[in-house]
């Protein structure tokens, strides 16, 4: 099987990576501007015991996609991929650029903020060193909102214009598994002589018409059918309380399954919470479930968690205890692999922000293997309009 080489951007701390990683693609480039988590990517492939990027870690100037576009940094990357493709035949960039900008909780600044212009650069980028397939992933708002939708729609042209064939798709990580109820867009393209070499008829792709992709392929709990469950209520909160299970969900998207299969409570970050001396009535006063406020949303144990945000004074309190929820608890919630680790020299900050920016580990298994069974099996290329049947889920017992 042809084991793809991606260059990622963004990296943060590597969340998306390692779902490329574990999908059959090889990290041979990490580009991150921001060096406390560009040194937490690097400790978690440590402590996993991960190979290095076979063309390095890139920090700084040569970490900021914005310089990558510059004459001379732009001809040293092309140098790199040069390089890599004596060895390998196929290229992917992957990355989100930060989304503040197009978020409705954030800046809102669009594509004239700092961090929305770094999202046109990321495509002069790939316009730029021509990747064989690319992923780009963003906020629901860069593609709903009316506000940011024609700037978004301006890069797919772009993207078109210089060859490459379009798919894109509005995902919700829960239906992944993710225990998280969290909207992104994901952005898609293929080069179209790519294309030709997978065997993909084009013959009916004209230009500005988008592939047709099987994005439902690793979809585990369409959303229509979980939002039809009979998830808990708000209910009084008790410190410390025992609440059993309700038998008619899926145990699996709760947030008390993940923090009981990732033993969040002897995980080595379960201790890195904030602790404000003065915030504990009003901890103790919010029911469990409760998370109708923009600030200070009590998980429910037996409930799917809201979009894991930490930034702009967004608070998510721990379902049972009186305080905030550790940054284990948080990994947790983004469906992390229990061995994955940030450093213990990091700020509390930092590793929310990067916990928060990071795309669910299984949302980027499930798309990563998507891609690459898109390019291993261009059989299916040419039928994608699949007629999937779900069958409606059982709950899973667990905890025996």
């Amino acid at each position: 099987m042809i084991r793809p080489k991606i260059f990622s951007f963004f990296s943060g701390c590597g969340f998306l990576d390692l779902g490329f990683e574990n999908s059959g693609y090889d990290i041979v480039y990490v580009s991150e501007i921001f060096s406390p988590f560009m040194a937490a990517y690097r400790y978690s492939r440590m402590n996993r015991n991960s190979p290095l990027p076979e063309f390095g870690y890139h920090e700084g100037k040569s970490g900021d996609v914005s310089k990558l576009v510059e004459e001379s940094e732009a001809k040293r990357l092309q140098e790199i991929i040069n390089s890599c493709r004596k060895s390998t035949n196929i290229i992917g960039f992957i990355g989100g650029p930060p989304c503040p900008d197009f978020s409705v909780g954030g800046k809102n600044l669009g594509h004239l903020g700092d961090n929305g212009q770094l999202s046109a650069a990321y495509i002069e980028l790939i316009c730029q060193q021509q990747p064989d397939f690319f992923l780009f992933e963003n906020v629901k708002g860069l593609w709903k909102t009316k506000k940011h939708r024609s700037f978004y729609d301006s890069l797919k042209l772009k993207l078109q214009l210089a060859g490459y064939i379009l798919t894109d798709h509005l995902i919700n990580a829960i239906e992944y598994g993710v225990p998280q109820d969290r909207e992104r867009i994901i952005l898609i393209g293929f080069k179209n002589n790519f294309l030709d070499n997978l065997g993909v008829s084009r013959s009916n792709i004209n230009f500005g018409v988008e592939l047709k992709f099987p994005w439902q392929n690793y979809i585990l709990y369409p959303q229509r059918i979980v939002s039809s469950y009979p998830w808990s209520k708000c209910q009084p909160f008790s410190e410390n309380s025992i609440l059993l299970c309700p038998k008619e969900i899926p145990q699996e998207l709760t947030v008390e399954y993940w923090f009981r299969k990732n033993d969040v409570l002897n995980h080595p970050n379960s201790r890195h919470y904030f602790q404000p001396r003065a915030a504990r009535e009003k901890f103790a006063s919010i029911e469990e479930g409760d998370d109708s406020k923009k600030s200070f949303k009590r998980l429910h144990r037996w409930r799917y968690s809201p979009t894991a945000c930490y930034g702009n004074n967004e608070v998510h309190l721990h379902p049972y205890q009186v305080r905030r929820i550790s940054a284990a608890e948080a990994l947790a919630i983004q469906s992390m692999p229990k061995d994955f680790i940030l450093p213990d020299e990091m700020s509390l900050t930092n590793m929310f922000k990067t916990i928060g920016n990071g795309v669910p580990y299984l949302a980027s298994k499930a798309i990563a293997r998507t891609i690459i069974d898109f390019i291993n099996k261009p059989n299916l290329c040419n039928n994608l309009q699949l007629d999937i049947v779900y069958k409606p889920l059982q709950p899973s017992p667990i905890f025996k």
